[in-house]
């Protein structure tokens, strides 16, 4: 049962109403986490901008999903980990690209570096840097992996909070 509820439509302001209808056009759904941010417009409308504009960025929806994937497994979000399985699926992930990002072990590097920046808070060693550099991320795609991993640590924190009511194919936490 949530600890914070999601806000009904039918009680909701008129502006934050035209918002989700809108996220409801655009996805077919109204996510309970979507919902939940809703109780406080200027969260969903920060969290909406983000998503679009890190969406515009350099990488892709693919690498995005890797990155989300990796963040909720560090951070054992149970909501994050449902919703990203199946939008990294939509973006061309495999069976086993999901398991490698939760994982931290893609080919790549990409969740590697994700994690880490999770799992030290910031504080990464220069190793897990020149990796990142070694595998062609430049300063520009080291700043986006970071507003990439800092978007899904709030959404992380609000469904830990919240305790939002899955709305995705149920996927377990452990790998």
């Amino acid at each position: 049962m949530p600890r914070i509820h999601p806000v009904q439509l039918a009680q909701t302001d008129a502006k934050t109403r035209s918002i989700l209808e809108g996220v409801r056009a655009q996805i077919g759904m109204i996510p309970n986490l979507y919902a939940t941010f809703a109780r406080s417009p200027a969260a969903l409308n920060a969290y909406l901008a983000l998503n679009d504009t890190l969406g515009k960025g350099r990488l892709s929806a693919a690498q995005r999903e890797v990155i989300a994937l990796a963040v909720g497994q560090s951070n054992q979000c149970q909501y994050c980990l449902s919703a990203h399985t199946l939008i990294g699926k939509g973006a061309g992930l495999s069976d086993q690209d999901i398991q490698q990002a939760r994982s931290a072990d893609d080919n790549n590097g990409l969740a590697s570096f994700a994690a880490a920046i999770v799992e030290r808070r910031g504080m990464v060693s220069e190793a897990d840097l020149a990796a990142a550099q070694n595998i062609g991320l430049d300063e520009e795609v080291i700043i986006e992996v970071i507003a990439n991993v800092a978007l899904n640590i709030l959404t992380n924190y609000t469904n830990h909070i919240a305790d939002t009511e899955i709305d995705f194919p149920v996927v377990d936490v452990e790998l």
